[in-house]
């Protein structure tokens, strides 16, 4: 995974959709959460505020800020016998707001 972007995407005709956020957002894991973070903010900057592509680039910004610092939980403690992994921050919690995800 590298930040560079896809040609298509650095034409100077092309316009941002919503589709080229998403598929930047696709299956993000912790590892590589700040990367894609990145590069969805640099295919964004231009657009103007209320513009749907913005808006959700600017909603998976914060969802992938989040799972690069604080990692993910897999399993519930609610389950017997399965511990949840910790986070790379070490709490081992999961957040009642974000339903632990």
């Amino acid at each position: 995974m590298s930040q560079a972007e896809h040609p298509d995407r650095l034409g100077a005709g092309h316009e941002v959709t919503l589709n080229d956020v998403r598929q930047l957002m696709g299956a993000s894991t912790p590892h590589f959460a700040l990367q894609l973070r990145n590069r969805i903010a640099k295919l964004i900057r231009g657009l103007p505020a209320g513009h749907p592509a913005r808006v959700e680039g600017e909603r998976e910004i914060a969802r992938l800020t989040r799972l690069g610092i604080d990692g993910e939980l897999r399993g519930l403690a609610a389950e017997p016998g399965m511990r949840t992994l910790a986070s790379v921050t070490g709490t081992g919690t999961v957040s009642e707001s974000d339903g632990g995800h």
